[in-house]
């Protein structure tokens, strides 16, 4: 069942050249002369590119009816990733290049939003936040509360985040894992 150009709106799944998209913005236009169109920010959702696209005014888009699962992150296996879907108990897998630098927060049983198509999976997303444990760093002098200064350190994962001054190795971080930042001491999960 296609959809009218018309019935196109921002968060809308769709199918275009048998990829999976996802309508980031929509913008009708109505010049002065001629038919109006629409002009549209897409998302590949597999591979995470933008792209800008303006559809005519009489053409019919294909949705894409994506599942939203929950899956919790068990193991790595040279270049493959291993979810578990914790209800059906089923496994799906994700090469290196699919996750992208997602790889750097993954800890085990993290739980991640995974997105299907057609019983395929697309993607993940992680959680906003992560705590993780700090493997290595210099050591922090007392006192020094900077927080404009950063040193780097190395976490359970084996990625470097920049952190504050006073963190030391053995404290437990929160990290922004959209942005791979800092973002506060927690306490031991």
């Amino acid at each position: 069942m296609a959809l009218s150009i018309t019935e196109i709106k921002s968060g809308l799944t769709i199918l275009l050249d048998n990829q999976v998209f996802l309508v980031l913005e929509v913008h009708h236009v109505k010049p002065g002369k001629g038919a109006g169109f629409i002009r549209t920010r897409i998302k590949n959702v597999r591979l995470g590119t933008v792209l800008e696209r303006t559809f005519k005014s009489n053409e019919d888009i294909e949705p894409a009816y994506i599942e939203e699962k929950k899956l919790q992150y068990q193991y790595a296996s040279q270049d493959s990733y291993h979810f578990m879907d914790q209800e059906a108990y089923e496994e799906s897998v994700l090469t290196k290049a699919q996750l992208g630098d997602n790889i750097n927060y993954l800890k085990d049983n993290l739980e991640v939003t995974a997105y299907f198509f057609k019983h395929e999976l697309l993607n993940i997303v992680l959680p906003n936040s992560v705590v993780f444990k700090i493997i290595e760093t210099e050591q922090g002098i007392k006192g020094d509360t900077a927080k404009n200064t950063f040193k780097p350190a190395k976490i359970e994962t084996g990625a470097t985040i920049p952190v504050p001054l006073f963190v030391n190795a053995g404290d437990y971080i929160k990290v922004d894992t959209r942005e791979g930042k800092y973002l506060e001491r927690a306490a031991a999960p």
